[in-house]
């Protein structure tokens, strides 16, 4: 596909015009309101460039971005205000937030946008249209998003993780106004084009989080493309108990045993190899102060905690073995934590994924990290995102283009 750049709508100038921005701020929260703040700005830091370049060329801002999930109306625990409060620390243009989305309140903030200024729009979620299947009510939404910057306005989408989302903000309102691909929705598609079209090789694959199921089209689309895929977290019981092995508590799948068995298969036959943990850090319970060992991941009911026993993390031994397979490796992509990484006890296998992958990043290989789950993880742990080739902020999106499947919001950017 074909997009037109910000390069492209800044060569056509923005100055003393209205930009409509798609922009990511979907940030992790904690505390209860009104004292509450951001835990990980990672997607504001991302989204800052894009509107610094359009706010230095002259252009006046309204941002539209999403938090959380609610409703379909206003709810004060998932209003962008804390996000906006990040952004605000961060930029050196001036930024305020609408009282609402496309009520009186927006319309009259944006009416006032001076040149060089940033209007953030409240939680475009906090309206059902936006989410809404009907394409009529979604078009209605987007038309009143569009009018708030005008018959010479422009629309940029720099929100990757929303791609993959057939929501007003991101695809009806592309047919409403000239739009634009933004530099991180670039450079985001660069990358994962680096994954899936002739990747340096060896190519591995570190996929952990807790469900097999949230996997299951990555690693079908993976098989035959990546050379090895190194499996924890959560996701791994499954896989264990595929090769028939006991598991305790550990989470476990069993609707998708068949499904992990054939892909164990598949793996064989066409030539991706599944690297399994050798060892477990097993717990009594699931608490961060929970007594804990280390067992045979062949033998966790063997071990102290018996069939009560929950994994939490891979095991030192396995640990050490990705980092070899990583260290080995050209390019490497990495999606979800390999234990309880919020718990200290068991961070462990998480710590040392990442490290490798800062090693690897060092010695000349492409180390991308898929956003979510893991961007938290490296940035708590105390990495820095320079350590990584690519901290991704596409979550769910990325992991869909890596299944293969077209996602809405590039779809309603491309040109012919």
């Amino acid at each position: 596909m074909a997009y037109a750049s910000l390069d492209d709508l800044l060569a056509e100038g923005v100055r003393g015009r209205r930009v409509l921005v798609r922009s990511d701020l979907n940030v992790p929260l904690e505390g209860e309101v009104p004292a509450v703040r951001v835990t990980d700005d990672g997607r504001v830091r991302a989204s800052l460039p894009v509107l610094r370049r359009l706010t230095e060329a002259g252009a006046a801002v309204v941002v539209m971005a999403h938090l959380g999930r609610p409703k379909g109306s206003p709810e004060d625990k998932y209003s962008l205000k804390p996000a906006v409060e990040v952004l605000r620390d961060l930029a050196d243009f001036p930024v305020s937030l609408a009282p609402d989305t496309t009520g009186e309140g927006a319309r009259s903030a944006a009416a006032d946008l001076s040149a060089g200024e940033l209007l953030v729009l409240e939680n475009v979620r906090f309206d059902a249209r936006e989410t809404s299947k009907d394409d009529d009510e979604r078009a209605a939404f987007a038309r009143e998003l569009a009018d708030l910057v005008g018959e010479d306005g422009a629309y940029v989408d720099d929100a990757f993780g929303a791609v993959h989302r057939r929501h007003a903000s991101v695809y009806d309102v592309a047919a409403l106004l000239p739009a634009f691909q933004g530099d991180l929705v670039k450079e985001e598609l660069s990358v994962l084009e680096r994954l899936t079209r002739e990747p340096q090789r060896p190519f591995v694959v570190v996929l952990g989080g807790s469900k097999v199921s949230d996997k299951l089209a990555v690693i079908e689309n993976l098989i035959g493309t990546a050379d090895r895929i190194l499996v924890g977290g959560g996701m791994v019981f499954t896989f264990l108990a595929a090769q028939g092995h006991a598991v305790g508590s550990s989470l476990l799948e069993q609707d998708q045993l068949e499904t992990v068995s054939g892909y164990l298969e598949r793996g064989s036959r066409d030539g991706t190899q599944f690297v399994l943990p050798t060892d477990i850090v097993v717990a009594k319970s699931f608490a961060a102060d929970a007594e804990h060992g280390v067992v045979a991941a062949d033998a966790i009911e063997s071990g102290p905690f018996a069939a009560d026993g929950t994994g939490l993390d891979i095991g030192p031994a396995t640990g050490a073995d990705f980092a070899a397979n990583i260290a080995e490796a050209r390019t490497v992509f990495w999606n979800g934590p390999m234990g309880v990484f919020e718990f200290d006890s068991f961070a462990a296998g998480t710590r040392t994924v990442a490290q490798a992958l800062a090693d690897s990043q060092a010695a000349g290989a492409l180390t991308v990290v898929g956003g979510g789950d893991s961007a938290a993880a490296v940035r708590s742990l105390g990495f820095t995102d320079d350590q990584f080739g690519h901290i991704s902020t596409g979550g769910g999106a990325s992991l869909e283009y890596l299944e293969g499947k077209e996602l809405p919001g590039l779809s309603a950017l491309a040109r012919d």
